[in-house]
């Protein structure tokens, strides 16, 4: 009868270092206790708030005098949710401006052949996603067959997404929003508009100036309307208070053609 096979394995050696190729464990890290606690405050109020979730959110008037857990559930499933979309998009150009239909036709007119035309070059327009100059932006990019994606929020007075978004998300909290907004591109672009408009610059413009996000080119659409505040920022801020330095004012560049903005991305954009 043929011979068995031996089966029979030596022992694991009781220091596995002395096996060849294997590598001792690392120690990990302490996580600190101050995030380990958060940790588990997060935890708890996720695992709560996702069922408490009012239909109808009331506004955060006045500063909560406990932990609303569906807040905070709340505030969180919207960045995941923001994130995930605004990934999927690598070369990415944001248009802001006016939901209103206050404006020169021209506004609208030079929003919309600007996103059409950084469509044709492979750049997905991201807006707000409501009406006026962001309808039109979505609308030039929707129609030159680009990725067109409005950001939208809901508010009070009802503010619907356009429907020249090929993908569209709505937000209750405007600055989860501004993350995603601020995160999302590698120009951006202001037409005129209200104060979410100036409020959309200066908030890019101080990210920039104080580092916390790379520099990218920012776009000031319209001379007319853009050279009083221009003014304000260089006699004001600058001169006047020094709130502001000299090199703070090359931040931004003021266009007031289509074909002034292309030259501009184009010498600007670093992908």
């Amino acid at each position: 009868m043929a011979d068995q096979l031996d089966t029979k394995q030596d022992p694991i050696p009781a220091d596995a270092s002395t096996v060849p190729n294997v590598e001792p464990l690392r120690e990990l890290p302490d996580i600190p206790e101050k995030h380990q606690a958060m940790s588990q405050v997060l935890t708890q109020a996720i695992t709560e708030g996702k069922h408490e979730v009012p239909a109808e959110p009331a506004p955060l008037v006045c500063k909560p005098r406990e932990l609303e857990s569906w807040r905070v559930f709340k505030i969180m499933s919207e960045f995941v949710e923001g994130f995930d979309l605004i990934k999927k998009y690598g070369l990415a150009a944001s248009i802001f401006g006016t939901a209103r239909a206050s404006f020169d036709e021209s506004v609208y007119k030079e929003a919309e052949e600007l996103a059409a035309r950084l469509a044709k070059r492979g750049f997905a327009i991201i807006t707000g996603g409501s009406a006026g100059v962001m309808e039109a932006a979505n609308k030039g990019a929707y129609e030159a067959g680009g990725a067109s994606i409005g950001l939208n929020i809901e508010l009070p007075m009802e503010q619907n997404t356009n429907k020249y978004t090929t993908e569209a998300m709505s937000f209750d909290h405007f600055f989860v929003r501004k993350v995603m907004l601020t995160f999302a591109s590698e120009v951006y672009i202001y037409f005129p508009g209200g104060f979410g408009t100036l409020d959309e610059f200066t908030e890019i413009a101080t990210l920039v100036q104080t580092r916390k996000i790379r520099r990218v080119p920012i776009i000031l659409y319209g001379k007319d309307y853009w050279e009083p505040f221009i003014k304000i920022f260089e006699e004001r801020l600058y001169k006047e208070y020094h709130a502001i330095d000299e090199a703070d004012m090359e931040l931004y560049r003021v266009v007031d053609s289509v074909d002034e903005a292309m030259e501009y991305i184009t010498a600007n954009v670093r992908c």
